[in-house]
């Protein structure tokens, strides 16, 4: 009888511990940051940071599926701009080389599949162009 009780209890501790394991990873808790805010208009390199939000760090390796740029946020959807990857020297800061055309507010949008996680990481960003 105490046997059966122990195991039973066992069981109990190994599921939980899967359980808690399982619910600590939630895609919700990814997202893109900008290292700056502001780029000249022109030849422009936009570098992002994809962190993990409850514990800070940056996560490399990500793998960037989806990239836009354009100028939605002026009303300007319709406007875009070229947006290539570069490499980075920085674990979990992606780069990435465009040419926006004339100053106002850029939406940088992002998908991405985090390494180990289920589903995806969208960001919209808004980079300001200056003159």
């Amino acid at each position: 009888m105490q046997a059966k009780l122990l195991r039973r209890v066992a069981l109990s501790a190994v599921l939980l511990a899967a359980m808690a394991t399982s619910a600590l990873a939630d895609i919700k808790d990814y997202e893109f940051q900008l290292v700056t805010k502001e780029v000249k208009h022109g030849a422009a390199t936009v570098a992002v940071k994809l962190v993990h939000k409850p514990s800070g760090r940056a996560i490399p390796d990500a793998v960037i599926f989806a990239r836009r740029m354009d100028m939605g946020p002026d009303k300007m959807e319709a406007m875009v701009a070229p947006l290539d990857p570069l490499p980075s020297e920085e674990p979990g800061v992606y780069l990435f080389k465009t040419e926006l055309i004339m100053a106002g507010n850029w939406a940088l949008s992002l998908g991405a599949k985090v390494q180990g996680e289920e589903g995806t990481v969208e960001s919209k960003l808004i980079v300001k162009a200056t003159p």
